[in-house]
């Protein structure tokens, strides 16, 4: 087709070059997000490989010791990964359940004025830095645990884990409830006719029928439990041990975080190799979830 018949076509129906338009400015966004992926990805390759090559894959993924500024310098680790992985998982197993329950209380069975409240507490809690979470959980949290388990000092994995499940709580009700609420009225009122009770048919129907929306706040709010520093790096103590409820740790973000400001060298490259090791970390959970979600469609 030449030109002018692309030109007498537009003319004819002006309605068809708009939505031409919208459609190649949305290409040009989505090329220019995969573009972002690609450009980060292949810098913490560059970035990230050496040290690793340098160390040694096994001694730097399962060395236990993180020395990096001493006389004899030790890069594994396997203290941050592990962290990392338990202070994730205690999150979503406190966080995900009461975020869930919460999200289908408010869009089913929570008064009007009280569901307005909520949403807007909810939506503060979404804007509070991440600072003001570390802020109060030093200053309140770890105290509390010091004196409650009778421990030398309260910042620990428990105080990381307990105030990540707060943070994730606003993205989990949020889309849990925009999920929930988008469940067509015609799928329940056909439950309470069979005879089904309110409660069946809000966790056989309702729920059921939102668990695309569900499975996709889950997935934000692990995206927002790994990648947290500034608040963990506040409560959980930073010191590179192996993970223990009660024990000071380092996660891996807290790990880049707080180091490189003063890095150099290898300590530099073994800091961007962190990132790496995240970042791989984070695409393989996201992998995983979307293959479980592509299961649990196809049930």
């Amino acid at each position: 087709m030449k030109f002018n018949d692309y030109v007498s076509g537009y003319r004819a129906n002006p309605k068809r070059l708009f939505e031409d338009v919208i459609h190649l400015i949305f290409l040009i966004l989505g090329l220019i997000t995969v573009g972002c992926v690609l450009i980060i990805t292949v810098y913490l390759i560059i970035s990230g490989l050496p040290a690793i090559i340098e160390i040694g894959p096994v001694d730097f993924l399962f060395g236990k010791r993180w020395a990096s500024t001493a006389s004899e310098p030790s890069y594994g680790i396997l203290p941050f990964i592990l962290t990392s992985i338990y202070g994730t998982a205690g999150a979503i197993i406190i966080g995900v359940p009461i975020g869930f329950f919460v999200a289908v209380y408010l869009a089913k069975m929570a008064p009007k004025k009280f569901k307005e409240v909520m949403q807007l507490c909810i939506g503060v809690l979404a804007g509070i830095p991440s600072v003001i979470y570390g802020l109060v959980g030093m200053t309140v949290l770890v105290p509390a645990i010091r004196v409650i388990f009778n421990v030398p000092d309260g910042a620990s994995l428990l105080a990381a884990i307990i105030v990540l499940s707060i943070m994730i709580l606003p993205s989990v009700i949020n889309v849990s409830l925009s999920a929930i609420e988008a469940v067509p009225r015609e799928y329940e009122e056909a439950s309470l006719s069979l005879g089904a009770t309110k409660i069946e048919t809000y966790f056989k129907v309702t729920v059921p029928a939102a668990k695309s929306g569900i499975f996709t706040a889950i997935v934000l709010g692990i995206g927002r439990a790994i990648g947290e520093a500034m608040a963990i790096m506040m409560v959980a103590g930073n010191v590179a041990n192996m993970p223990s409820l009660f024990s000071s740790v380092r996660f891996l973000t807290t790990a880049v975080a707080s180091e490189m400001s003063y890095s150099s060298g290898l300590q530099r490259q073994a800091l961007f190799s962190i990132a790496l090791v995240l970042f791989f970390f984070i695409m393989l959970i996201n992998a995983v979830l979307n293959i479980i979600k592509t299961k649990g469609e196809k049930i």
